[in-house]
Parts: C-alpha cells; structure tokens; sequence
C-alpha cells in the first residue's frame, strides 16, 4: 500500500511509519536485479558515498529536505571527512556538498568520567568504521569509549540515544561555542533538570556575511544527575546561563548509568525564536527514538519508491539510489510549525499556504537538482520556487547563495533566473506568475541598493550599455562574496543564458515589448566571442580581450576555462555552432574536449586519467571537467551536432565516476547537483536548456525505470522508461517510441512528458541515424 502523493509533511511521514508496519523490518533481497520489488530502497543508499576526497557529503540522519540534518564531525571543515578517525560532536546542521564551512551548530557529544576540556577537538571521541552504519534517516556509531551513539530526525528535531557504560559519570556535553561557520555569540540556558535552551548567533560562508541566528531547545528523557555551564575553558557545576561571544561556550549534563544505561533526547531548532523551537518541539517531540527512526526510514522507502529502476548492477543499483537519496536532501525547511519564518529583512513573516524553504546554491542546482526534484516533487518545488519570490518581497532583491536568513553572495551570473523560469515552464507558479515575472525584471534590469546585502547582476550597468560584463582583475569587492567582474567573460554567459529564459517566460505572459528586448540580448554571448582565437575570452573595460589567447589558460571564467564555458549558450547552440565553424568544426572541438578517441576505446580510464584532475583543480584545462558545475550539459551538445550517439558515450563514461564508495562523488555535490546529473543522465532524459521546459534524450542505464508522478501536474501519474537489453556494449538508440509511436526527435518537452506513459527505446552495439536528422535536435530559443 503506498500513500497518496499529496505534498508530504511530518504528518504524511508518522502516517506511512504506520500504514508499512513491521515491512520495514523485512530482509534485503540479494539479488540487486529484483531488490526494488523485494526489498528495501534504503537499502541500496549509501550514505557515505561522497564524504571523501571533498564529495562533502555527510551521513547522517534527515528527513526528506528536513530543517535538521543530525550528523557527526570529524574535523574537516564542512563536517565529516571519512578519513578522519575521532567525531568531535554530532551537530543539527550540514549542507550536503558546499565546498566552505558551513553549519555544525550545536555539536553534542556523550562521554565518561571528569570534564577535562571544553575544546571539541580536544575531547573528541575516536571511532572506527567497524562500528559505524548510516542510512536514510538514521546513523550509529560505536566510539572507542565504550558509548554507542544513534541518531534519528524529524523534519524540525534530531533524536538521539546513547548507550553508556555503567557510570555514574555519563555525560552529554552540548557545545554551543563550536560550529563549522564563525560563531558570533551564544547564550546557553539549563532550563530545568530536563531542558537546555541555546541561542547561536553564526556568520560566513566562504567569506562573512550578516550574522543569523539558530534557535535550539534540547529535551531529555530524564533527569540530570547533576549539570553545569562552560565559558571559555572555566567549567562551573550548578550554573544554569552562561553567555559569550566567539569564544566557547556549553553546558554538561550528568546521568547514572549504573542500572538505566540508555539517556534519549531531541533536540529541535528555529531560525526565528526560542518560542519557534519550543513549538517544534512540542509537535515533533516526545516520540521515543525507534518510532522516529522508523518513521524516518518510512518517509525515504516512499520517498525513492517514486523511482522503481530494474536492471543495472548491485553497484549500478545503489550509486543510483544514493544519489537519489542525495537529491532530497535540500533545500531545507526554514519556517516552524506555525508557520512562522524569518526573512532575509531578518523580521518574522508567516507562510500562508505554503512551506517556506530555504539554502539556495542556485549556481549549481539550476542546471540539474530543480529540474529533477520539478519532475518528481513538484509539490515541494512549488512551495520552494514560492520561497525565493518571498526573499524577493520580504527583503527587495531575489537571492544569489542564500543560506538560512541570509545572502552570501558566493558564485557569480545569475542563477536565479533560470531556477524562476524553469518553476514556471513547469507550471509551478500558478498565481505567482506575475509577481515572479516583476521580481525577475527588476533583477535582470538593474543592480541592488548599496545598502543592502545582495550583489544581484553586479556587474549589470556596463552589461546593458555595453553588451559584456568586464573583467577587472584584482578590484576590490563592495560587498562580501565573490563578484561578477572577478569573472566577467563567464559572468556574460550566465547574463545571456537568463536573458534568453526571462524573454521566453515574459513572452508567454504577453510582456512582447520586454520579450524582444531579452532575446536580443540573449545574443550577447557573441560579445566575447573572439573570432582570431575561435573561443570565448574576457574583455577590459576598455572593450579589449584580454588574459591569455590560449583558451586552456584564459582569465575571467569562474572555476572553469573557455574551452568549459563554450557550449554554456543552450538558448542558441545552432548560432553558437556558426560562430566556431559550422558542425563539421564544433563535432571536432567536442571530440578534443573529451578526448573522444580514448574515450571511446577505454571510457572509465578517460574519465579518471584524462577528465579529472583534482576535486578544486578548474582551471589550465581543454577537456571537460565532470567535477563541476559550468559543462554539466555539454555531453548533450552532440544532440544538437547530429551526432546523438557520442552523447550516450560521454554521459555512459562520466556516470563510471559515480561508484559505491566514500570517494564515489565527482566534485563537491553542491546540494545535490552532482547526484541530480546522475540520475537524470541514467534514467536517460537531462535538462539541456535549463530555465526552460526542455529535456534532452540518451541512453537510460536501467532496462526499465517506473517513474510515480503526482498527478496534480502530470495527468497521467507515472512515466515508464524502457530499454531493453541496455549494457555497456548494447548502448546506442536505435529508434525510440512514445507509447507505441516512433519518435524521432532527441527531446521531449514537459508537455510531452504530461502526455506520455511510455518512452521506449531499442538499443545496438553500433551507432544508428537516429536523431541525427536537423529537425531532431532541441531548437533554439527565439
């Protein structure tokens, strides 16, 4: 029995605990082939999957986009690092994949015997990963000290157990003083024999920002034996408040554990009030913790039983389901169970009709993570896309990098463009369209008030007169974050990309006037065209290329080169392909930029040797860079070169970079931009014009994948994907049909997606002439 797809809530979450029993409880099927219908999708998940080699995942315990993600830290800077031996707390907050210190607040650890220190690195208790097991909603551990620890989460509390010796000197230490961000000040409050009460005010993210502050309440299932308060490293018994700035600063909690060796608690959070987490508390609290950890591996099986994939490998089975599992993660829930949230003008509002969410890496996930969760949650995607068009009306600008209240204006373009539209040409934004609409012109058409935080289009004056973004080398930034002029030659893509998605939606609404005036200049991308090079290249001030000619060395490309950047004009690859040459040339420019004659004769080694150098290694490259975010969509340029099949090469040979193992992320996963690339580009259809309704095809990795979809924006209710026979040899399309009917193009639309309950393909060991007629490629937009 499955529960009804409504847009799910802690409700729907404590109702699935319910309706699947004891099935929870059943084995894993062994054989990977048939473990979907058998047994549980969790058990496929590999929460570890990327918390090495700076995946910057973490593996512990949430919900599906939950306000708490409970997990422990090791010392690496955003929160847990496989290599690392000694967890130094388990704290409520992790983003999953950034690449700066982000969250860890809170970070509580049990221990044994005296306090000897107030230093978590100090303290840190040493584990091994003998005795450490995670999955979705639930992580255990066993440390060296002899305590087991397991976690558990609401959507707005985490639920720990520890196990302790027989002591009567069981301690749970609660750091308010200690995050993975700069802390600012906090107030720490033992509240009765049961209850603590912290207040942590946090800023940064890569660079500063305005400071935020999280609101925790923790309760234990039963009394202290007796507790105290930390300042510094001053340990005071019996005190009940202690306040400080950015120095440490906690509480200790004693228990006998001579006869009960088991201490609970839940801890619940709110970025508005003390009042906000004790409301959260009270609605989400209270449960003991096998009920939440049931409960939170309910809300997943249901979760990714949206996703039926038969087929493929254990391997192949759980890089899928992780990765899956990864794009659930965020964004997260910012408003209580009253509704109440705070905004970016750091003043309380109310959602009404909606959940409001927050944690915006909008230059990673436009280009793959809104589209897949559009498809498969569109419920949550509306209520998300509602909350970036709040940010807009609460605070006067539309967000960059939003992290909990604040902007942090990390990474450059504008990625809020695209992330807008794509809501509404999915039909997200019914009732909001106009508002949106006015949100967007009013970003793409000027640049924010000094005074206030967000950076908007920085470099916008000299775009509009000019028609490029300059780079200015070495120019001091005027707000915190990073800045367009930094990066001006990509900055001018990302420009036009938006212009052209905003012209689509503007024409849509009947705005013809502000329609034409977008899509011309959605064309500036041919402002840094330099036609003596063949590449894209940064211009000065002055209008002058500048930086080195050599595309592999060139200036002015954020975290990538102008051989990465050069198919990043998705509103017109035909003009683009005009601009190098005709087909002819750009088909011989992709097959260098993947070093396609090795690919093709070993793809996993090309993938390894030739594609990757290095987690943070972006720039001095020619080749495609699967670890980020600028060429995600170029292995779909060949659909618009007639050349389909050397796109299912390139995507087959970057998905082998995706395994079952700690080091099993390409890149950091950027909120689940990573993982959204792999199971888009598995199930075989990709956003290849992000920002708009269209999706490209390959070949699916999985012989039939059953996509469940909610019928209140797919009439039809599910999607099923099929190819037959689909291997690593047996991977090229050799005719596709759409419920029965041959289908040529090498696209669908949203629209057809609504229409269609089948979208079959024959596949061959041999590239076919499939797609590759000049009416099968996605259009350009006009």
């Amino acid at each position: 029995m499955r529960w009804t797809h409504v847009t799910r809530s802690a409700g729907t979450v404590a109702v699935t605990a319910a309706l699947l029993g004891g099935a929870l409880a059943a084995p894993a099927a062994a054989d990977g082939g048939a473990h979907a219908e058998r047994g549980r999708l969790t058990d496929l998940v590999n929460a570890f999957i990327g918390t090495e080699n700076e995946g910057n995942t973490y593996p512990g315990a949430a919900v599906p986009f939950g306000m708490v993600q409970f997990s422990p830290d090791t010392g690496h800077n955003t929160g847990y690092d496989y290599s690392e031996n000694h967890i130094r707390g388990f704290s409520t907050v992790h983003i999953s994949g950034v690449g700066c210190g982000l969250g860890g607040d809170l970070p509580v650890l049990p221990t044994t015997g005296d306090i000897t220190s107030t230093d978590n690195a100090a303290y840190a208790a040493e584990f091994s990963h003998d005795d450490e097991k995670a999955s979705p909603g639930t992580y255990t551990v066993g440390l060296k000290t002899g305590i087991k620890a397991e976690l558990s989460a609401t959507e707005r509390t985490g639920v720990q157990r520890y196990t302790f010796p027989a002591t009567d000197k069981a301690n749970v230490l609660i750091n308010a003083g200690q995050s993975l961000h700069r802390t600012v000040g906090t107030r720490v409050e033992i509240l009765d024999s049961r209850t603590v009460r912290t207040a942590i005010t946090g800023s940064g993210f890569c660079q500063d920002t305005k400071p935020y502050t999280v609101y925790t309440i923790t309760r234990f299932d039963r009394p202290f034996t007796t507790s105290g308060t930390w300042k510094g490293e001053q340990v005071t018994e019996g005190s009940k408040t202690s306040t400080a700035g950015g120095e440490r600063n906690g509480a200790f909690l004693r228990f006998d554990t001579t006869k009960d060796r088991t201490v609970e608690a839940t801890t619940a959070i709110s970025y508005v009030d003390a009042e906000g987490a004790a409301l959260n508390l009270r609605a989400e609290g209270g449960r003991p913790y096998d009920k939440v950890a049931r409960a939170a591996q309910a809300a997943w099986e249901d979760r990714l039983g949206d996703v039926k994939a038969q087929g493929g490998g254990e391997t192949l089975r759980r890089t899928f389901y992780s990765s899956l599992y990864r794009a659930f993660l965020a964004p997260n829930i910012g408003s209580d169970v009253d509704g109440r949230y705070t905004g970016w003008d750091q003043k309380t509002h109310r959602a009404k009709g909606f959940t409001y969410y927050q944690n915006w890496s909008l230059w990673d996930t436009y280009r793959t993570q809104a589209q897949l969760l559009s498809l498969l949650a569109p419920g949550e995607s509306r209520d998300m896309a509602i909350s970036v068009i709040k940010i807009d009306e609460d605070s006067g600008w539309l967000p960059k990098w939003g992290y909990g209240t604040v902007e942090t204006n990390i990474m450059t373009g504008d990625p809020v463009t695209p992330f807008l539209t794509n809501a509404y040409q999915q039909g997200l934004l019914k009732g909001y369209e106009e508002q949106a609409y006015r949100a967007l012109k009013k970003n793409a058409d000027g640049v924010p008030p000094a005074g206030s935080a967000p950076v908007g289009r920085e470099a916008n004056k000299e775009y509009l007169a000019d028609g490029f973004a300059p780079y200015i080398k070495g120019r001091p930034h005027a707000k915190p974050g990073d800045s367009d002029y930094d990066h001006g030659a990509s900055a001018t893509l990302e420009y036009a990309l938006s212009d052209a998605m905003l012209g689509q939606m503007a024409k849509e609404l009947g705005h013809e006037e502000d329609a034409e005036r977008y899509t011309r200049r959605a064309q500036n991308y041919r402002k840094i065209f330099d036609s003596s090079t063949g590449f894209f290249r940064a211009r000065d001030v002055d209008g002058a290329f500048t930086g080195p000619a050599d595309p592999a060395q060139s200036e002015g490309f954020h975290e990538g080169t102008s051989w990465q950047y050069q198919w990043l004009v998705p509103q017109d690859l035909p003009g683009m392909v005009s601009l190098i040459g005709g087909t002819q040339a750009a088909n011989e420019r992709l097959d260098s930029f993947f070093a396609y004659d090795q690919l093709v004769k070993d793809p996993a080694k090309t993938a390894r040797e030739v594609w990757v150098n290095g987690p943070y290694d972006y720039y001095n490259a020619d080749k495609y860079n699967p670890q980020n975010e600028p060429d995600l969509i170029a292995p779909y340029t060949y659909l618009s070169t007639g050349q389909p099949s050397k796109t299912t090469d390139v995507v087959h040979a970057a998905l082998t970079l995706f395994t079952d193992a700690p080091t099993g992320m390409t890149g950091n996963d950027d909120l689940g931009t990573m993982s959204a690339w792999n199971v888009l580009s598995s199930i075989g259809i990709f956003p290849v014009q992000p920002g708009t309704d269209t999706w490209g095809l390959s070949t699916p990795v999985f012989e039939r994948v059953d996509l469940t979809l909610d019928r209140r924006y797919y009439p039809e209710g599910r999607l099923t994907v099929k190819a037959p026979g689909t291997s690593d040899s047996a991977r090229y399309i050799r005719s596709a049909r759409t419920d029965g009917a041959a289908y040529g193009k090498t696209y669908l639309t949203t629209e057809d997606i609504r229409g269609t309950r089948e979208l079959s393909f024959e596949v061959g060991t041999a590239p076919s002439d499939w797609g590759t007629s000049a009416d099968a490629a996605p259009p350009a937009l006009d």
